[in-house]
């Protein structure tokens, strides 16, 4: 959907209602990134895009010290909410809102022994779907990046999805941001190899956005995607032992590299780093790559005939810009029923994610993921922001 299109249908439809449950909310946090937007309107490119919602109801988890939520809400006239069944009724004791948004991402949740953070947002989306049970109706839910630390949570959660009918989709920013320069991989790509580098962020966080990224692009080779047969994680001097062995491509770790913005200057062998080994059951294999020296997100891929070719992933630190495509997305989802992004994608990648962390829990030991038989088309066209970006 082109933008005359989108603000044709946006003049012609009555703005939809939404619910907004955040973790906490203060600036630059991801509830500001998304629920902002909403609130003010936002920017792809040199396109501005007015608020697409109204937003009905704000519930937080935790009130930040610096809070900016309650004021948003104050001024905007929001009210909020005293729990998540409140914000979604207002007050009716049924389902009263149009779609749902999840952010829970910043806060104080701890952290697990295998640098997993306990985000509850298994728990937000499951009394959201309480409340789609006890209305006998439910509306379109987002949950911002992977769907739950724990594999069988997210799996339930998108059970619960296809059970009550619901479109559902989660995600990062990174895959949907601007890319310098524009590569989307034909459909059908044949492709040898893969890797997605990034940030020494190597929390599951971190290493979610990274891992996201790389699945972007590999899901586009030949036969689609058909799922993950096993991960491993390494780190530091196992990540280059696994290189010589030829487990991963370094000259993907070079071509990634020539598309800094940021370079440090040091030598990757110098850095921190930590390395996802994933194995996909139809025999292709890629890899991410996490690296302290590094500050930006890079995609490379290895086409069978040809040589490689390198994106990045470009983060306007200024603005956060990177998360108005995927709030682009959101909107799209809620007045229209149709998320643009395959919720199949961060589902496998959640599972992915869980495998190794416990890799890496496990000191790198191969973790098999039988459940991971994920099957799913890319569309024709990926889903991201065209042009430079700012």
């Amino acid at each position: 959907m082109n933008r005359r299109q989108f603000l044709a249908l946006a003049a012609q439809t009555p703005k939809k209602r939404i619910a907004c449950l955040s973790s906490t909310y203060h600036v630059r946090s991801h509830s500001d990134n998304f629920i902002t937007r909403f609130l003010e309107g936002y920017w792809i490119g040199e396109d501005h895009y007015d608020p697409p919602f109204e937003v009905a109801s704000l519930w937080m988890d935790q009130l930040h010290p610096a809070d900016i939520g309650k004021r948003l809400a104050a001024a905007y006239g929001v009210p909020v909410a005293k729990d998540i069944a409140g914000a979604l009724t207002l007050g009716t004791g049924k389902l009263a809102v149009d779609g749902v948004v999840i952010v829970c991402e910043h806060g104080d949740y701890p952290n697990n022994e295998k640098q997993q953070q306990l985000y509850p947002r298994f728990e937000f989306f499951e009394q959201v779907v309480n409340v789609f049970r006890k209305s006998g109706r439910s509306c379109p839910v987002f949950v911002d990046k992977h769907l739950s630390y724990d594999w069988l949570k997210a799996q339930r959660m998108h059970r619960w999805s296809q059970e009550l009918k619901f479109p559902l989709m989660a995600g990062s920013s990174v895959p949907v941001t601007f890319r310098r320069p524009d590569f989307d991989p034909p459909r059908n790509l044949v492709m040898e190899s893969a890797l997605a580098i990034g940030g020494g962020w190597v929390a599951d966080g971190g290493i979610f956005h990274i891992l996201e990224t790389l699945q972007a692009f590999v899901e586009r080779r030949r036969g689609g995607e058909t799922g993950i047969r096993a991960v491993r994680m390494l780190k530091n001097d196992e990540v280059w032992k696994a290189a010589q062995q030829g487990l991963w491509r370094r000259e993907l770790l070079d071509v990634a590299l020539t598309r800094q913005l940021r370079p440090t200057g040091q030598r990757p062998e110098e850095m921190t780093a930590v390395l996802g080994l994933i194995e996909y059951r139809d025999g292709f294999r890629a890899a991410t790559l996490a690296l302290s020296g590094v500050s930006e997100y890079i995609a490379a891929v290895k086409p069978l005939h040809g040589p490689p070719q390198a994106t990045l992933c470009y983060i306007p630190i200024e603005n956060s810009n990177n998360f108005s495509m995927l709030a682009h997305a959101i909107t799209q989802m809620m007045n229209t029923g149709q998320p643009p992004l395959d919720i199949q994608r961060t589902l496998l990648v959640t599972g992915a994610l869980a495998g190794l962390m416990e890799s890496g829990y496990q000191n790198g030991k191969r973790m098999d993921t039988p459940d991971l038989k994920i099957a799913y088309k890319a569309p024709m066209n990926s889903w991201y922001a065209k042009g430079e970006g700012s």
